[in-house]
């Protein structure tokens, strides 16, 4: 049965690749080597397969067809979508048959999650795997959650998602080895009037409950007050998903409100040595 063998939540934006010199080169120069951290991580862990929990900025899918919860399971995703978005284009290899193996135990769990074997995928899930300096070494589920356009589901039903991915990963027999990456937040807005603003307060706490390890605390804090830190933040459900996922103790590997880059860029790593 397969193991999850790594464990990391990063946040994602266009910004970083766009315009990476929009903020002092001192933590552009951090940040990246926070990223290039991650990957080693990732790269000693040694996966078979990356699971990627992301969002769809709309682009996969839109109002007319907008599922809570979407799992991937093709061969292969072209990526990014976004012409504009200055990255080198590439397919990345998908892990078919572990998509498929997730959306069934998905079924028997009591989650209706949709499928897709046709996803090209955007910047929330190639930027973090460049600037890990992973893409395209390992083969990839992508895991998309709404956090975009309401209804979103709770805060409270991403981390049990995330529950039933974790023990669904670890009954799949057809791999030994697999890492999870979630991607997303932590504060911003985006096309509104307060876009630049950002919670550093909001953010902080958001790790520190990580760290405690007190879900409910956790959640209650994520539901209560994610309003308050930009419509970006939604995005954290990515990391209740991962955390729900590991099931193991939380460590912060970087944090700093970004103005210039219009995010609070996170990152983070859950121990899997001591997993439940």
């Amino acid at each position: 049965m397969a193991r999850i063998v790594s464990a990391h939540a990063v946040s994602h934006t266009p910004v970083m690749l766009n315009f990476p010199d929009a903020i002092p080169d001192a933590d552009r120069e951090s940040i990246f080597a926070a990223f290039l951290s991650v990957g080693r991580a990732i790269r000693n862990a040694a996966p078979d397969a990356i699971v990627v929990v992301s969002d769809d900025h709309l682009h996969n899918f839109f109002l007319d067809n907008l599922p809570a919860f979407c799992i991937g399971a093709a061969p292969a995703y072209p990526t990014p979508v976004e012409h504009w978005l200055k990255v080198d284009r590439r397919v990345l290899s998908g892990h078919a048959e572990l998509g498929a193996h997730l959306i069934g135990e998905a079924m028997q769990s009591g989650f209706d999650p949709a499928l897709s074997m046709d996803l090209t995928l955007d910047h929330g899930i190639i930027a973090p795997l460049h600037l890990a300096g992973v893409a395209g070494e390992i083969p990839v589920v992508p895991v998309l959650v709404n956090c975009v356009q309401p209804p979103l589901p709770t805060m409270r039903r991403a981390h049990q998602w995330g529950r039933m991915l974790g023990d669904a990963i670890r009954r799949f027999a057809g791999v030994e080895r697999v890492s999870i990456l979630a991607t997303g937040g932590l504060s911003h807005d985006i096309a509104t009037p307060r876009m630049g603003l950002l919670n550093e307060a909001f953010d902080r706490e958001f790790l520190e409950r990580l760290v405690a390890g007190d879900a409910e605390a956790l959640l209650r804090h994520a539901e209560e007050h994610v309003h308050e830190a930009g419509n970006g933040a939604e995005e954290i459900r990515t990391w209740l998903v991962a955390d729900g996922a590991a099931g193991a103790p939380f460590r912060p590997l970087y944090y700093k409100a970004v103005a210039g880059w219009y995010t609070g860029i996170g990152l983070g790593t859950w121990d899997m040595d001591a997993a439940r």
